[in-house]
């Protein structure tokens, strides 16, 4: 398989669930990539797991909320094979849940500075990179939340519906120079922080579908794979779900 050869890639939050298995699927596509999060024993295991099989892959411990670690890692990548072609914002804060009266300050500032600043930080770390490339795919992972309301999760809920207008607006500023902005909204996903089958959240979350199941973190990263591959090449602004039908009952 071969649909990312000589591309190097960065996956926020690439250590566990989404993350990883986009990472994993991007490698076994060819790509060379770095594997970004705060869990280094999770991260470090990911991208010696992708090198066990044949892929390409390195750990890089970053903090999405810290610019400078933003920085640090587009240089790394810079040095490691001299470009950068995909970004995945994949990194999100996925605490408490409350709804207006209950949400806090914490709340909000982490998820703004997770998700929202974090997809911004990492976004114009690489944009030089990618200005000089004359091309490159940037895919930010949002929510089916962001189009979609769900119970107690105004921090989070707002913040993925913020993360769609950034898409749409870098879409905007960088197609003339061949960068492609694009989202997918991931719906119920079975990772390790999901509820449990026959838990009642999961069986609303499976009932909220139209097939009738969760979704699997590589069914995620098969979308993300097609958003950053050339087969893609004419799509920008775009949203993908993958949410198995959710937001479109």
């Amino acid at each position: 398989m071969d649909r990312l050869n000589g591309k190097t890639a960065i996956v926020t939050g690439g250590a566990n669930g989404i993350g990883q298995a986009v990472a994993q699927v991007l490698a076994e596509e060819g790509a060379q990539v770095l594997v970004c999060d705060i869990d280094s024993a999770a991260g470090e295991v990911t991208a010696a797991g992708i090198r066990a099989k044949g892929g390409v892959a390195v750990f890089c411990r970053a903090d999405v909320s810290a610019a400078e670690d933003a920085v640090r890692v587009a240089a790394q990548a810079q040095q490691w094979t001299g470009r950068i072609d995909i970004l995945v914002n994949n990194a999100a804060y996925l605490g408490n849940f409350h709804g207006v009266l209950d949400a806090g300050e914490e709340e909000w500032n982490r998820c703004i500075q997770v998700a929202l600043m974090g997809a911004q930080r990492f976004t114009q770390a690489v944009l030089p990179a990618m200005l000089e490339q004359r091309g490159g795919s940037i895919v930010n992972v949002a929510s089916v939340q962001a189009v979609a309301g769900c119970p107690t999760s105004v921090a989070y809920t707002a913040t993925k519906a913020a993360l769609l207008g950034f898409t749409l607006s870098a879409a905007y500023d960088y197609g003339p120079h061949n960068i492609r902005v694009n989202a997918v909204n991931p719906g119920p996903i079975q990772t390790r922080i999901s509820p449990k089958p026959g838990e009642p959240a999961y069986e609303w979350q499976r009932g909220m579908t139209m097939l009738g199941r969760v979704g699997y973190p590589r069914e995620v990263a098969w979308a993300v794979l097609f958003l950053a591959s050339e087969e893609a090449s004419f799509i920008t602004g775009a949203t993908l779900a993958v949410d198995g039908g959710w937001a479109a009952k």
